[in-house]
């Protein structure tokens, strides 16, 4: 997998969004641990109450904290590489291990951002697949291409990438068709 930073941006005003596996284990691990305070005085209380001190309860959440969130931040899934760059000189895609591959705005047919179940996709239709362009090294191959109701289109999991989809949305829209 080739890193955004090892590819040279085609132009100065790029905004960069790529997954993060660190960012992944904070925002987890404080859910856990939301979670486990929100349910754990329900629990003593249907249980009868457990006798130990707090602290004890918040070691043990800590804990199981820190090994769930950090066996999904690094699994296979939490640390897929995927890194978009949206900038005036085009869309740049590297999703799931991919060659990074760019596209022109001109070259673009339809984008979109959108929800399915807990996930963020992006899809990227081309005008004709011919006009992709790889950005460097062809190893790998281009991102999965999918079929969708705008035709073949590259897809992307935003879930673990930062700054998140609002973020991306707006950004296309600054260089998208107002339809789009």
């Amino acid at each position: 997998m080739i890193a955004p930073e090892q590819v040279e941006a085609p132009a100065r005003d790029t905004v960069l969004f790529k997954s993060s596996p660190l960012r992944t284990f904070v925002v987890l691990f404080l859910l856990l641990m939301l979670s486990f305070a929100l349910v754990s005085p329900i629990v003593a209380a249907v249980v009868g109450g457990t006798g130990s001190p707090w602290w004890q309860a918040g070691l043990q959440a800590g804990a199981i904290a820190v090994l769930a969130a950090g066996a999904y931040a690094y699994s296979t899934r939490g640390s897929l590489k995927t890194w978009v760059r949206v900038s005036s000189g085009g869309l740049e895609l590297a999703a799931q291990d991919s060659d990074p591959i760019l596209l022109a705005w001109a070259d673009i047919k339809h984008v979109t951002v959108r929800r399915e179940g807990l996930k963020n996709l992006l899809e990227v239709t081309p005008v004709d697949l011919d006009v992709v362009h790889p950005v460097q090294g062809e190893e790998v191959g281009p991102p999965v291409l999918a079929e969708t109701p705008e035709g073949q289109s590259f897809t992307a999991d935003l879930s673990e990438v930062w700054p998140g989809p609002r973020r991306l949305r707006r950004e296309l829209a600054k260089h998208l068709p107002a339809d789009e």
